[in-house]
């Protein structure tokens, strides 16, 4: 064999890997969610409408959801310290972590810790647009943070 065919079998390879890991990064574990009719946040049952969902059983840190809700229902309800969005994939385009974050920054939305320790090191985080716009996602919990 020359050097020719073992360079273009080394590339071919290569490139068919790189295809195949991108695909089970981005799109083979998961699994749309839609239609949920109530969330609890911190022990309260809270009615959601227009619920689009990701979810994944590789690990708990792939939920994302986006939703409505009424802002009222939150009222009650303690904020939460140290929210940190995660990144969605990109053809999940409702949920967009660094505009969440912006938004949590500087006052625009409130987020609220919805659950803690729902698996085991990893909390639940929501939160809510003074308009009703409603996100969710799971984060590693101070513990594994700080």
């Amino acid at each position: 064999m020359t050097g020719k065919v073992t360079v273009i079998i080394i590339l071919g390879f290569s490139f068919c890997f790189g295809i195949l890991f991108f695909y089970f990064q981005t799109f083979a574990y998961y699994r749309e969610v839609s239609g949920l009719k109530f969330i609890t946040v911190n022990a309260k049952k809270i009615e959601v409408w227009n619920y689009q969902g990701i979810n994944a059983k590789t690990s708990a840190l792939k939920m994302r959801s986006c939703f409505n809700t009424d802002v009222s229902a939150f009222q009650t309800l303690a904020l939460a310290e140290k929210p940190q969005p995660l990144t969605a994939p990109f053809w999940f385009s409702c949920f967009n972590s660094k505009d969440l974050q912006n938004a949590i920054d500087v006052g625009n939305a409130r987020a609220y810790l919805a659950a803690e320790n729902e698996v085991e090191g990893i909390d639940r985080f929501v939160v809510i647009y003074p308009d009703g716009r409603g996100y969710e996602w799971r984060q590693l919990n101070k513990k594994y943070l700080d």
